[in-house]
């Protein structure tokens, strides 16, 4: 029976690749990635694809960004609790094809079901698209602000699904469209466009370099701004977490004030896109891991 499912899993992986798709180990009934550095190791070589399942019988992960897809996944409720918000809940929705079904209609479209089309193990699906090109969108959740609508996520750069073959609680992922990828309808895409960031505008440190110490303080301050201003589409909330981490040090060495530093890469994390609570969760998280190891400059 293992042996059989290796094949299977092997057969299921090996046709992902063939469409040009990343793909890469996922734990056994699981989603979760069997790999720490899944996005880095995400591939369409036969041979290493062969060598891993042949080694155990692990799910497909394919790795939406590298492989230039952005999967719409229309999910359902899980519980009986998990109910529409009323804005959705006036629409008669039941579910995440409810709520897509329902954007189609608002702005005039048809329903986007003529692409390859995966059903998930809950009963949910998952529509596969060609990403516009040259324009890198990011994964979304729901009615986060960003997303779509109620249970409706997409994942595309940074982002990751399990694919047709895997199973999770046994329960199959299955292909019920097994046509070509369609291209990610432009209506589609101009919802799913991150606004634009607002002009960037110096940050003000206010820290005189008179001596060596106060030079320091400011080359340090200046170089975790950066860090966090500088850093990638999908690295803003690690980088944020680093620099405070950083400066947390020597807020707890005594050196800068936790409302000063707090500002300051509230005020960088901002420019680069990141929401003001999930930017104070994060800061406030570095600047307590920080506080464990104090740091002082010589005078």
């Amino acid at each position: 029976m293992t042996h059989d499912r290796k094949t299977t899993l092997l057969t299921a992986a090996l046709d992902a690749a063939a469409r040009d798709w990343n793909v890469f180990p996922v734990i056994p009934d699981d989603k979760r990635p069997a790999v720490s550095d899944w996005a880095e190791r995400a591939t369409t070589d036969r041979q290493r694809i062969t060598r891993c399942w042949t080694h155990a019988p692990y799910n497909i992960g394919v790795a939406t960004g590298p492989s230039a897809l952005v999967v719409i996944d229309l999910d359902r409720p899980k519980h009986p609790q998990d109910t529409p918000p009323a804005d959705w809940a006036e629409h008669g929705v039941s579910d995440g094809a409810d709520v897509l079904a329902v954007l189609c209609e608002r702005h005039g479209q048809p329903f986007p079901a003529q692409t390859y089309t995966v059903r998930t193990w809950s009963g949910g699906t998952h529509l596969y698209f060609a990403a516009p090109g040259g324009e890198p969108l990011r994964n979304t959740t729901g009615d986060s602000g960003r997303g779509l609508g109620w249970k409706v996520d997409t994942r595309a750069v940074g982002g990751l699904v399990v694919s047709a073959g895997s199973t999770f609680a046994g329960r199959p992922y299955e292909i019920v469209h097994s046509g070509p990828v369609a291209p990610l309808p432009d209506w589609l895409a101009e919802l799913l466009r991150p606004a634009p960031l607002p002009p960037q505008k110096p940050i003000t440190v206010a820290l005189a370099a008179h001596d060596r110490r106060s030079a320091f303080l400011r080359s340090a301050v200046d170089g975790e701004l950066k860090r966090v201003t500088a850093s990638g589409e999908d690295q803003h909330n690690n980088a944020l977490y680093i620099a405070s981490v950083a400066l947390g040090q020597l807020v707890a060495g005594g050196e800068l004030t936790d409302t000063d530093v707090t500002g300051w890469l509230l005020t960088a994390a901002l420019q680069v896109g990141q929401g003001d609570r999930e930017a104070r969760r994060t800061i406030a998280s570095g600047l307590r891991a920080g506080a464990a190891r104090p740091r002082t400059v010589a005078a």
